[in-house]
């Protein structure tokens, strides 16, 4: 099988249905953040996602299975680890958070983001 041009993802061309939710009420500290995700593309292995999220002002406990690169396109956020030490994230800002990462994620600014996960826990 060949794969060609025409099966590259351009995420500004592609129409994905915008999937709306909140989170588990276990999860939020502050708020009630809803979040949207196109998830643009799966692999054929369910290992490998990318797509663009959206996070309204709040707060939650984040826990990270998969590796997550991630691109702010806008607004900020700030991410704390378990030992309390923090970083802000804001439009521009790239980066990559390890599986295993537990902490909180904390919106200040309605945020949207690029996001490229690799669940190396998928089979």
């Amino acid at each position: 099988m060949t794969i060609g041009i025409d099966s590259i993802i351009d995420f500004a061309a592609i129409n994905t249905a915008v999937e709306r939710y909140k989170l588990d009420a276990n999860k939020v500290l502050q708020g009630d953040p809803e979040q949207q995700l196109q998830n643009h593309y799966s692999s054929d292995c369910d290992q490998f996602h990318s797509g663009v999220w959206q996070g309204d002002i709040g707060s939650w406990k984040v826990n990270y299975s998969e590796h997550e690169y991630c691109e702010i396109l806008s607004g900020a956020s700030v991410i704390t680890d378990s030992d309390g030490n923090q970083t802000t994230v804001k439009t521009g800002d790239r980066f990559v958070i390890p599986a295993g990462f537990t902490g909180t994620w904390e919106v200040l600014e309605n945020c949207r983001k690029v996001y490229v996960i690799f669940d190396s826990n998928q089979p």
